[in-house]
């Protein structure tokens, strides 16, 4: 299977075989742009282009030659092109994004109705208001979407497009239900909803299972190659089902430019009031529908990334292991890393970066330190109001990039006072996406076969924790909520 991984700050293609092996690996960064604070864009065409590098270089480093395509992707981000050329009449608006917070509050009357319908909350997070935000701001590159002639759509529907060469314009329902346009029990998109945020049904994709044969590559637009795509799936969701968290109470958290923890919770929808939220995880071609709950944060490899871009105080991500590991905790600084604002369980997007606890004997690394810390304190804050809601999680699987962090990894079990266990394969975002894909082009029968696929690196046991850090975690959020003009 050839999976591709259009994250958000580059994208990762991976061959992987029947047994679940890496045989090739390619990985191209694209450009982020902030025109404004609190802005993020993307330009589409860089992200393809980006796509073509990767997939050549996966393609050149395997020995065995894929039978289909598997795609995933970041979420939420608002993506408009033009549906004969494949022109992008501008930038995409990234997931990140904070611009339509002023949107969310004209509108917060009607967000019980939103959140019954979705399973969401209003948020600038999410892609509705973005292109409400679009519709309103850049009349020029909206127009056209009443016909259908410029698509709307997210990174997915975008790739389907570029790589099928226009011939599909589809999206799944894990994808579908992080818009604020999809009516998770109907499973279909809202006519009540694309009304309320202005956009036109005309120009959404067709939703499609997460597996079976969605397109097949354009030969002229994708390197040479005619293969079935056969599956699709939002970063976080593929994430779930590459841990093979099949079965309801298994519970994942993907470590990456944010972290993002979901639990399965099988055929049910299970609402939170604890700021979670309601997510379709996955939908069979039968049409049988998983959902899971969620909770979302914004910034913890970006606040690592922070670290080493913004202040200098270390040289590579991966520096930050050492130099937390240099002193024994961070000298009672506390960082609050809401750089874009706070994610669940807060929905604060007034929340604001801050830094507590800093004396004369504060030294860069207690920085790094507070830093790691600060990563586990908001996973705990998501598996507490997991736990709130009866819902036991014996074991956490972690993936992504910052779960090689050992150090990282030991804090977080003591944290939640369970194990979490690493698979060898952390890129557990793209393994997905080639699970589903596999699944559908018929290399496995079913999920079951895929479980003894994954591999455990290791497995960190909990240690003894008093909950002093936790606690002043908790005073040092409230200092740094609503902050923001």
């Amino acid at each position: 299977m050839l999976a591709i991984d259009a994250g958000t700050t580059g994208v990762t293609a991976l061959v992987v075989t029947a047994d679940g092996r890496i045989d090739g690996r390619g990985y191209e960064e694209f450009a982020q742009h902030f025109p404004h604070p609190g802005w993020v864009e993307h330009v589409p065409e860089e992200i393809w282009q980006a796509t073509l590098a990767a997939c050549r270089t996966a393609l050149d480093a395997a020995t065995t030659r894929p039978c289909c395509v598997g795609i995933t992707n970041q979420r939420e981000t608002a993506v408009l092109w033009d549906r004969a050329t494949l022109a992008a009449p501008r930038r995409a608006i990234v997931w990140q994004d904070r611009r339509t917070t002023a949107v969310c509050e004209r509108m917060r009357e009607h967000e019980p109705r939103v959140s019954e319908l979705t399973g969401l909350r209003l948020d600038p997070y999410f892609t509705g208001t973005k292109l409400t935000w679009l519709a309103e701001n850049d009349p020029r590159a909206w127009k056209g979407t009443a016909t259908g002639e410029v698509a709307v759509g997210t990174v997915d529907s975008y790739l389907i497009a570029r790589l099928t060469g226009g011939a599909r314009h589809v999206t799944d329902p894990s994808n579908a239900s992080r818009t604020l346009l999809y009516d998770i029990a109907a499973g279909e998109w809202s006519a009540e909803l694309c009304d309320l945020f202005g956009v036109p049904s005309a120009a959404l994709p067709r939703i499609v299972p997460n597996y079976g044969e969605i397109g097949r590559t354009s030969p002229e637009a994708f390197l040479g190659l005619d293969l079935p795509i056969t599956g699709v799936a939002g970063d976080q969701q593929a994430a779930l089902f590459g841990q093979t968290c099949f079965s309801p109470g298994d519970i994942k958290c993907t470590y990456g430019t944010g972290s993002f923890i979901l639990v399965n919770t099988g055929g049910r929808i299970v609402r939170s009031h604890a700021g979670l939220l309601t997510t379709v995880a996955w939908q069979a071609p039968s049409g049988e529908m998983t959902y899971a709950l969620e909770g979302s944060i914004f910034v913890t490899g970006a606040a690592v990334q922070w670290l080493r871009d913004g202040l200098g105080l270390i040289q590579a991500a991966a520096d930050s292991e050492f130099a937390a590991s240099s002193v024994p905790d961070s000298g009672g600084v506390v960082f609050v890393p809401a750089l874009t604002g706070l994610g669940a369980p807060y929905w604060d997007p007034d929340a604001r970066g801050t830094i507590l606890g800093i004396t004369r004997g504060t030294r860069a690394a207690h920085l790094v330190r507070a830093t790691l810390d600060a990563i586990t304190f908001e996973v705990r804050d998501i598996v507490e109001a997991i736990r709130e809601m009866g819902v036991e999680t014996a074991v956490l699987k972690a993936d992504g990039g910052a779960s090689g962090n050992d150090l990282l990894m030991r804090l977080q079990a003591d944290q939640l006072g369970t194990p979490v266990e690493r698979p060898v394969v952390q890129e557990t975002t793209a393994l997905g996406a080639a699970f589903l894909a596999g699944l559908g082009a018929g290399v496995w029968s079913s999920p079951e076969e895929l479980r003894e696929t994954w591999r455990l690196d290791r497995r960190f046991e909990p240690g003894p924790d008093d909950g002093t850090g936790y606690a002043r975690w908790k005073r040092a959020v409230e200092r740094a909520r609503d902050w923001g003009d």
